[in-house]
């Protein structure tokens, strides 16, 4: 196990060198990009199949390494989800304003290294790669239209407006700039630019110019992937990747309805309690009027969120045995992701003696609540992830390779569970944040497989947004569209956390007296990013000690 670990580690670095910035990883090189052309992806997914194949014959009971016991469930996951995925033939509609090629290639310049002659060599070279991979995105995207694969149109007009902003006259100005920026080498930084403008700005622009005159006129009006070629089948893939279990979109949205309807209970009683208002619309209607709840600019929006954070770092710690050093920053997103319909989120930072980020979205501030400000803030930072992050990353009983696989039901499911932890702690006293943590969850659950497997219209979904109190309508279509651009990663919030939050119960009801929430996270944080299978067959042998 340790030499495929090994193995799979050095390939995955050979194939796209700069994942390794993202990871706390040495990158074996920095002047290459991943190669998107049809015949390295169709090379690498046959190496995929050799390296599935290698692993399904070890024995995983053999495995008593903890940590290449992680990697060999993290693995097989990683592998079968990808495998499962290959009918969506994702390089064929490769094109998100949430998670899209051209956001990563900005943070990738924001970390490539410049401090040596080399280095400052290699990110010249890393450039003229940039505008190769540009040209085969576009070709890919071409060959996906000629199939019948496309992204919906709302979803394309993001991304144009955000490659607007890359294809700048001025390239001083550009996401892409950082190297030219970082460096003290006047003659870097001045070539380093001119390859910038003469040969990737033009390449930016005609792939921009591509989507507006060619694909956009082309592209799906619906919004579901069932409406792709084998779109059922994808979906269901894309369900396994969010949530790390083979379930139907149907089994999702039943256990997404329960969970909305306990969540609505409570929030029944306590608007009778604080608000005397159990009706939902009313008691929402009540809340987003009252002036106490609200800012009065964008700056106290940031200045709100950067105080809580400090306060939830102090506040939640008892709640945990092991806690990171390493610091987090509140900052609103960058210029060229404003406007364009990007979630607030958090960017991890692989250097430890370094702050990670908490990116805010300042956009609709004048519709932005104190009460879901503080959640998400507890999401993105103490005690969700943050915390859990910080410490997967500082793990050093881990393979390498471990640290190259994530699952958003995990990831996402501790952070939602975490929303609750931030409750327990006091951080959410206020009742209406206390209302707020409760009308949102599970409904992810509901309207993403109803987009993409229900058969939902854009209104139907935008109505249910609304009708939850989470969204206003401009805020719904923002949400209609990140749905559209990753279907199914708005399931594995809850799919997580119900999980993480049922495994507690257990263990609550198993150890009676002898419980220890604090040495229960530390179980949990402590298994890693795996698979929610996996994390269950860990704390159940735990509990059961």
């Amino acid at each position: 196990m340790r030499r495929l670990a090994d193995d799979y580690l050095h390939a995955e670095l050979a194939r796209d060198p700069a994942q390794a910035y993202f990871v706390g990883l040495p990158a074996p090189r920095h002047d290459r990009l991943a190669d998107r052309s049809p015949e390295a992806l169709a090379a690498w997914r046959a190496r995929e199949d050799q390296f599935l194949a290698r692993l399904l014959a070890i024995d995983a009971a053999t495995l008593h390494d903890r940590a290449l016991a992680r990697a060999h469930a993290q693995m097989r996951e990683h592998l079968e989800a990808s495998v499962q995925q290959r009918v969506c033939r994702r390089e064929g509609w490769h094109l998100s304003h949430m998670d899209g090629w051209h956001l990563v290639m900005a943070e990738v310049a924001s970390r490539q290294p410049v401090e040596t002659a080399s280095e400052r060599a290699q990110a010249l070279a890393r450039l003229r790669e940039m505008a190769r991979y540009v040209a085969q995105e576009q070709a890919n995207l071409a060959t996906g239209l000629a199939a019948g694969y496309s992204v919906p149109r709302t979803v394309v007009e993001r991304v144009i407006a955000q490659i607007e902003g890359y294809a700048t006259d001025d390239p001083a100005l550009s996401p892409l700039d950082s190297p030219a920026a970082r460096s003290e080498d006047n003659t870097f930084r001045q070539a380093y630019r001119r390859r910038l403008q003469v040969e990737v700005v033009p390449a930016l622009r005609r792939y921009r110019d591509f989507l507006s005159a060619q694909y956009l006129p082309r592209a799906r009006t619906t919004l579901a992937v069932s409406a792709l070629p084998d779109g059922e089948r994808c979906y269901r893939a894309l369900l396994r990747a969010a949530t790390t279990l083979d379930v139907a979109p149907r089994e999702i949205i039943e256990r997404g309805e329960r969970t909305v309807a306990g969540n609505l209970q409570t929030v029944s009683a306590l608007g009778r309690q604080y608000f005397d208002q159990a009706d939902l619309p009313l008691l929402v209607a009540r809340l987003d009027a009252d002036p106490d709840n609200r800012f009065q600019s964008a700056q106290e929006l940031l200045a709100f969120s950067r105080e809580l954070v400090a306060r939830s770092e102090t506040a939640t710690r008892p709640l945990f045995r092991q806690w990171p050093r390493q610091a987090m920053q509140v900052l609103p997103l960058p210029e060229h992701e404003q406007g364009s319909g990007l979630s607030s989120h958090y960017d991890p930072e692989p250097d430890p003696g370094q702050p990670a980020t908490y990116r805010l979205n300042l956009d609709r501030w004048q519709t932005d609540t104190r009460a879901t400000a503080a959640i998400t803030a507890v999401h993105e930072g103490w005690p969700g992830h943050h915390l859990q992050m910080a410490i997967a990353a500082g793990q050093g009983d881990q393979h390498p390779v471990s640290l190259l696989f994530y699952n958003p039901a995990y990831v996402e499911g501790w952070a939602r569970y975490a929303e609750g932890l931030a409750e327990e702690a006091g951080l959410l006293d206020d009742p209406k944040a206390r209302i707020a943590r409760r009308i949102w969850p599970g409904r992810g659950m509901v309207v993403d497989p109803g987009i993409h497997a229900g058969g939902w219209t854009r209104e139907q979904a935008r109505d249910y947004l609304v009708a939850s109190g989470r969204f206003d309508p401009v805020r719904a279509e923002a949400q209609i569209d990140r749905i559209a651009a990753i279907p199914g990663q708005l399931t594995s919030y809850d799919t997580g956390a119900l999980e993480i939050a049922a495994l507690r119960a257990e263990a609550e009801a198993r150890q009676g007296a002898d419980f220890d929430l604090a040495a229960f996270h530390e179980q949990v944080l402590d298994a890693g990013i795996v698979p929610l299978g996996e994390l269950r067959r860990r704390l159940e042998a735990w509990i059961s000690r």
